[in-house]
């Protein structure tokens, strides 16, 4: 018997007893999962997996998992690292639903290799190899997606950090907080842009009150913006730019003639209402 036929021939006659062995290992190592899946949740992914790793293993011509015939099994344990990102599983919790099948797969191939020490032998050999490959391939799937669910939260950060204000008809503003980066700009220009569109503003206020220090890149960062905005035909306001960061400015010898700047947010206001005709008068 090949070495894969034995590895079928266990998967086929033995399944039951693999898959008890084996969600009592699960069982035993995901005990820090608890509220996050559930034994009968655990249980059908360990069953439907097992169905499809013995349907791959007696059609597929080889165990290299590289090839088209693997595709189901990677796109299962794709899936599952995915689900698994999302609930919060970390990644050796994740590895360990392939790794911790290689003991029960182990004990149905001693069984059906009983009388034949050499082929068991080799059964050990590809088995190991195959769940080896299969757990890698399930930590990298978990790294990838993981890093996915990182970057969209950060740009949801960076989104949040950047809030549009409308102070009035045709005023909006936009206080920083933070530092500010090229990708920090890239998100103020999009998201202010997109505003003045959508709100026909004529005046925009971007308030560096709460920017922690200016240096040359920042004020390039600005001065990109302040642009972008004009080009959009709106006129600019800089405030918040304190005796320290005016002085930083000079210092750099940052050109920022043609640009507004006011000292706080209330000066730009009025006079970004002063512009758009409308005053007020104390009673």
């Amino acid at each position: 018997m090949t070495s894969k036929g034995t590895l079928v021939s266990a998967l086929r006659t033995r399944r039951q007893e693999i898959l008890v062995k084996w969600l009592a290992q699960l069982e035993q190592v995901s005990a820090s999962a608890k509220g996050r899946l559930s034994s009968k949740d655990l249980g059908q992914q360990a069953a439907e997996f097992l169905n499809i790793l013995a349907a791959t293993v007696q059609t597929s011509p080889t165990a290299d998992i590289a090839t088209e015939g693997w595709q189901p099994v990677k796109a299962f344990l794709e899936d599952l690292s995915r689900q698994r990102v999302l609930t919060g599983f970390s990644s050796d919790e994740t590895a360990t639903f392939i790794f911790s099948l290689k003991r029960p797969i182990f004990e149905a191939l001693a069984e059906e290799c009983a009388k034949d020490a050499e082929e068991f032998s080799r059964q050990i050999w590809v088995a190991s190899a195959l769940f080896d490959a299969l757990g890698l391939h399930t930590v990298k799937t978990f790294q990838v997606s993981r890093e996915e669910v990182i970057g969209r939260q950060q740009m949801e950060l960076l989104e949040l950090s950047t809030p549009v204000v409308k102070l009035w008809d045709g005023i909006l503003a936009l206080p920083m907080i933070g530092t500010l980066d090229s990708a920090r700009t890239q998100i103020v220009m999009e998201s202010l842009l997109q505003k003045i569109v959508e709100t026909e503003s004529q005046i925009a206020i971007i308030d560096i009150t709460g920017v922690p220090t200016v240096d040359t890149l920042v004020a390039q960062h600005l001065l990109k913006t302040v642009t972008a905005i004009r080009l959009m035909g709106a006129d600019c306001i800089i405030s918040g730019v304190r005796p320290q960061i005016a002085q930083t400015i000079v210092h750099l010898g940052v050109d920022l003639q043609g640009v507004t700047t006011k000292a706080n947010l209330a000066d730009a206001l009025a006079l970004a209402l002063k512009r758009s005709g409308i005053s007020f008068v104390k009673q």
